[in-house]
């Protein structure tokens, strides 16, 4: 694996992302093995605003069960203000490429 310091998945180099996202794979195929997980979450916090004390690129893989007491999905919607619909935003954003690392 290379190896290099990042700060987030927007600055991620994608043949590190690719290399990373193997690893978070195969570790959610042990936990299928080796603690009969009948799922996984993965999750990646990236941005300001996130409560790290330091940045880094980071995946967080959370075996999970059926009613096994977790939640990691938001319940209510975000605060944030809007100007339009969000959804159209993000559409538009795809379509021009403006998502794409420069």
């Amino acid at each position: 694996m290379t190896s290099c310091v990042i700060a987030e998945v927007f600055d991620t180099p994608t043949e590190v992302l690719t290399e990373t996202v193997d690893l978070v794979q195969s570790l959610a195929r042990a936990m299928r093995v080796g603690l009969k997980a009948t799922g996984v979450n993965v999750l990646n916090a990236s941005g300001p605003g996130l409560e790290q004390s330091i940045r880094h690129l980071h995946f967080h893989v959370v075996p999970r069960w059926p009613d096994d007491g977790i939640s990691t999905w938001p319940t209510g919607q975000s605060r944030h203000p809007f100007a339009g619909d969000p959804t159209v935003r993000l559409s538009e954003a795809l379509s021009v490429g403006k998502h794409r690392r420069s």
